[in-house]
């Protein structure tokens, strides 16, 4: 007897990133037991985590329609979570948020300041129209040979 496959491939977590979350949350919860997950058992977690992705993200949908945007966004996950009954969850995922922009903001920070440079550089490096095809460079170098 073959068994079809329910749920097309694409939409399948990764089943070692399921096992990874598993496994480190039942090392955390039970630090001295060495617990074992049955095959069973770690595609149960893999569907309920994306029927849960699914209602989550419709539900969030629903959200952001009734505000008249198309765009999701975070608010709308949290909101999301509050009704699907699921409050418990928005304080960690706040936090979680907070430290993510926290982190990036920096990131962004250096980028945009790398961006800047090279801007400048690129437009202290351009030949000018005014000065005959010369950049800003050259003209100064002109300058202080008279």
């Amino acid at each position: 007897m073959d068994t079809e496959k329910v749920v097309p491939e694409v939409e399948e977590l990764q089943k070692t990133i399921v096992r990874r979350v598993v496994k480190d949350k039942l090392q955390e919860c039970s630090p001295d037991v060495d617990i074992s997950v049955h095959k069973d058992a770690l595609l149960a977690f893999s569907e309920s985590a994306r029927i849960f992705i699914h209602y989550l993200s419709a539900t969030a949908n629903d959200i952001c329609k009734e505000a008249k945007r198309q765009t999701i966004n975070a608010e709308d996950v949290l909101k999301a979570l509050e009704e699907i009954d699921f409050p418990e969850l928005i304080g960690p995922l706040r936090g979680s948020l907070n430290e993510y922009r926290q982190k990036n903001a920096g990131k962004r920070a250096g980028a945009s300041k790398s961006k800047e440079e090279k801007k400048k550089q690129k437009v202290e490096g351009e030949p000018s129209k005014k000065t005959g095809g010369k950049t800003k460079k050259d003209n100064s170098d002109e300058d202080s040979e008279e």
